[in-house]
């Protein structure tokens, strides 16, 4: 007879009060968010998280290898009706199109929710593959983008700028238990809290029925690695030089960051409207790193 394995409790929308605790947000109870989905192309459902009871102002895309759970504290802090998605393979959404950095799929499945979940948001605000993501559906949906937020990213981002992401994003695919996972996790995130990186991976991984855990984005990695050779965004800084809505930069300045000096300035160069902001003590994930300070900046970027 087999010991009987132990399970974790979760429930996805039990959590809040944690984020709320951790960074002196007021809190009186659960916040209003439900879990929507979208039917998109292929027979496919895209999912988000809706936050509150009107029309949704903002719509957020996490990076590669996170889920929609990433902006929590974010959302907390903005305290206004707004739409996280989950990216195609990511999260609670089905696969991709054809890969999860395909970004002009991508794009078109975003438009897809945008459309049926907040067709009058004010802004889109994309961290890595989501502010990639945020660029192509600039240049294939730019009726659904009246404003960009890009969240430590410019298309000048490559494979040695991304070297330790994708270190941490192709590890192994299958781990022991949930303390080894989150002994990984620490190791790579040094700028985040404990607290903060457990409540991440129960909303980023899944514990199968042997007790061992996974990434819910490596259901649809097929045993490949995450990225392979890592796309050239480049392409993309032309579709910057097309923007005419109004556009920030929140930049993050620890050694984790993928922007430099050298993006910042040719990013200005291509938006000489655009508004850069330096975030000190965040790494690449400033939603993590500095979520109730990167929410005043994008309050106070609507306003």
């Amino acid at each position: 007879m087999t010991d009987a394995v132990e399970r974790i409790p979760y429930d996805e929308f039990a959590l809040f009060h944690e984020n709320a605790r951790e960074y002196g947000l007021p809190y009186e109870g659960p916040p209003t968010v439900r879990r929507a989905f979208v039917a998109v192309e292929g027979g496919r459902r895209l999912s988000a998280l809706v936050w509150g009871d009107g029309d949704p102002e903002l719509v957020l895309l996490h990076g590669g290898a996170q889920n929609a759970h990433t902006w929590d504290t974010v959302a907390l802090a903005l305290d206004r009706p707004l739409v996280a998605v989950d990216l195609p393979g990511h999260g609670h959404s089905d696969g991709p199109r054809t890969s999860v950095v395909d970004v002009a799929a991508n794009a078109d499945d975003v438009a897809a929710v945008i459309r049926e979940l907040a067709p009058e948001a004010r802004a889109v605000v994309g961290m890595s593959l989501g502010g990639i993501t945020t660029l192509a559906l600039v240049r294939r949906a730019p009726e659904l983008v009246r404003a960009v937020v890009l969240v430590d990213i410019t298309p000048g981002v490559n494979e040695t700028k991304a070297s330790a992401i994708t270190s941490f994003v192709n590890g192994p695919e299958r781990f022991a238990s949930f303390e080894d996972l989150l002994e990984r996790t620490i190791a790579f995130n040094p700028t985040r809290t404990e607290a903060s990186l457990r409540r991440g991976i129960l909303h980023n991984a899944l514990q199968l029925d042997d007790g061992s855990w996974v990434w819910r984005y490596a259901r649809h990695r097929g045993g490949e690695p995450f990225t392979g050779d890592h796309p050239d965004f480049g392409a993309l800084w032309d579709t910057l030089s097309e923007v005419e809505v109004p556009l920030l930069l929140a930049r993050g300045m620890t050694a984790q960051s993928v922007v430099d000096d050298a993006d910042e300035v040719e990013l200005r160069r291509r938006v000489p409207h655009a508004q850069v902001v330096h975030v000190e003590g965040a790494g690449h994930s400033i939603q993590g790193d500095k979520p109730v300070e990167l929410a005043a900046l994008i309050a106070g970027f609507l306003a």
